[in-house]
């Protein structure tokens, strides 16, 4: 049937209308409400509306400890601390954000906690995956050049470039345990349900499970060897990809949904369709792809490469909002989806629109991670005190800062920059990070609860590891404050400053300054003193 033809009479009125809009200046570009306004327009609506009485902004002193731990993963020096807290500038937060975003230190944090996130405390295949100083440097180059979020997980992906393989060789070939993985991580979605059998309280079916899993059947794992001797000895891998094999449904047989056990599933993109992959001529067959090739043979049709490419993908529904919920999650404490891997439609946003605003923002700004943190830390929400009147270890709302056990690696970095310890100085051996990891290792469960143990207590009180940091040693602080001549009010000052990043109350100060004068030629005392501080749940603690 031919389109309706248009009135002659509205022919001259539509060509004069075009002129019009034609030839009209171009009206200035409204200016972008910044992510941040957004943030605080969104938590202080929820406030309002559920009557919740929220903290009030954090002192310079609780804000400079919280951002300094949060972007670079340890606390300021002392004398970092004194020049911000005396520094006049209303602007100094945002600026010290910047620098700090800006810093080297702010990459090899963001890498630490992907590496956890990736591979845990205790990684499935310790043998492969325990010394992966390679892979953290492929992170923290990729923090560094601030590379776009989705590039470098479709870097991950794939798997080509030197230090990245690891993340596959963790799971043995196993396509199952690292759907799993890759779900919960990049796409905020837990099908291990699934695995069994149908997902009880969602839409997600067995058979999605294994269609997720069939990008994975064809991953194979080759052992180059090792490189380096001795304690330096680091074995190489590489990762290959056949051209043809199928995951197999291993449904139960009581079942009644469609599926055999046994029968192969062909890959599907979770919540979209299944793969377009071309048929493969019968005579095809699978180059050998084995130990010592320098390059690994191409298959025809590259699944992993079509995983990367839709995983990363701005139209992605999972990708980018998983990724703004945990970031959200990491800053502020509990995502606005929490648990931060379960976005399943059984467990509600609790500010579903700032999520899609958070979700929209960062593909937006093309996955740009400094310039999200940026905006999460500059926001009024985050810097709220930590104290007010909600109980909940994680509140809902978002009414008050969390508060978290530093983890095994920021508690010995933050020892070490209290203290001014150096460890190559004699004597500050068996203080590494082995001896943290032991006592430290998993501090919080996924509800934000302290699972603090005896054991922790008694080596904060009594480990030789943690008085390494506290004795006089050259140039530490302990050396600082036995050796400088200032009136002991002001040495005081400088044991807090260092330690808590907060000078002291009035009657601290006067506590410590009568205890030290009890025997001033005693440098125990000061060893004393710097050991109650450090032993304080506010040491202990992010607030």
């Amino acid at each position: 049937m031919p389109a309706p033809r248009r009135p002659r009479a509205l022919a001259p009125l539509l060509a004069l209308c075009t002129l019009l809009l034609t030839a009209a200046p171009p009206r200035a570009a409204a200016a972008e409400t910044p992510l941040r306004q957004i943030i605080d327009t969104h938590v202080q609506a929820a406030w309002k509306k559920e009557n919740v009485t929220p903290a009030p902004k954090a002192d310079d002193a609780t804000f400079l400890r919280r951002v300094y731990l949060d972007l670079v993963g340890t606390i300021p020096t002392y004398d970092e601390a004194r020049q911000f807290l005396t520094d006049a500038d209303p602007q100094k937060r945002a600026q010290l954000i910047t620098r700090l975003l800006d810093d080297p230190r702010f990459a090899a944090q963001q890498a630490t906690l992907w590496d956890l996130t990736l591979f845990g405390r205790n990684p499935a295949n310790p043998d492969a995956t325990r010394k992966r100083d390679r892979f953290k440097q492929w992170l923290t180059d990729k923090f560094a050049r601030n590379e776009p979020y989705d590039r470098w997980v479709r870097d991950l992906l794939l798997a080509e470039q030197e230090g990245s393989e690891l993340f596959y060789v963790q799971f043995n070939q196993r396509p199952e345990d690292l759907t799993e993985a890759f779900s919960k991580i990049f796409l905020g979605t837990q099908l291990q349900c699934a695995r069994c059998h149908d997902h009880p309280y969602t839409d997600l079916l067995q058979k999605d499970f294994y269609g997720m899993a069939g990008f994975f059947v064809r991953l194979v794992v080759l052992d180059q060897g090792a490189s380096g001797s001795g304690d330096k000895q680091v074995k190489q891998y590489k990762i290959g990809e056949k051209g043809s094999g199928d995951v197999l449904f291993a449904g139960n047989m009581k079942d009644v949904k469609p599926g055999k056990k046994g029968e192969p599933v062909k890959p599907k993109f979770l919540a979209g369709p299944p793969l377009d992959e071309p048929v493969l001529p019968a005579s095809f067959k699978d180059p050998e792809i084995k130990t010592g090739l320098k390059a690994l043979p191409k298959p025809p049709f590259s699944r992993k490469e079509k995983l990367a490419e839709w995983a990363t993908a701005p139209t992605n529904p999972f990708f980018a909002r998983a990724a703004a919920n945990r970031l959200w999650g990491q800053f502020l404490g509990r995502g606005i989806v929490h648990p931060v891997d379960n976005l399943g439609a059984d467990n509600k946003p609790s500010l579903p629109a700032l999520l899609d605003a958070l979700t929209e923002q960062f593909v937006a700004h093309h996955f740009d991670l400094k310039w999200f943190i940026g905006e999460l830390v500059n926001s009024e929400t985050y810097q709220l005190a930590s104290t007010g009147a909600a109980t909940d270890a994680l509140p809902r709302h978002f009414e008050r800062a969390r508060i978290r056990p530093l983890s095994a690696e920021e508690l010995m970095t933050v020892l070490r920059v209290a203290t001014a310890y150096d460890p190559a100085q004699k004597g500050g051996e068996g203080s590494g990070t082995d001896y943290f990891l032991r006592y430290f290792g998993e501090p919080v469960n996924g509800q934000g609860d302290f699972q603090g143990s005896l054991s922790e207590h008694l080596f904060l009180n009594h480990s030789s590891n943690v008085r390494a940091f506290l004795s006089r040693k050259k140039g530490n602080l302990a050396d600082t404050l036995n050796t400088a001549t200032d009136p002991w009010e002001q040495k005081v000052d400088r044991m807090f400053l260092s330690i808590l990043t907060r000078p002291p109350s009035a009657a601290e100060r006067e506590k410590f300054v009568a205890y030290l004068q009890t025997d001033p030629k005693k440098e125990n005392l000061i060893e004393e003193a710097l050991w109650v501080l450090v032993n304080l749940a506010e040491f202990r603690f992010n607030h």
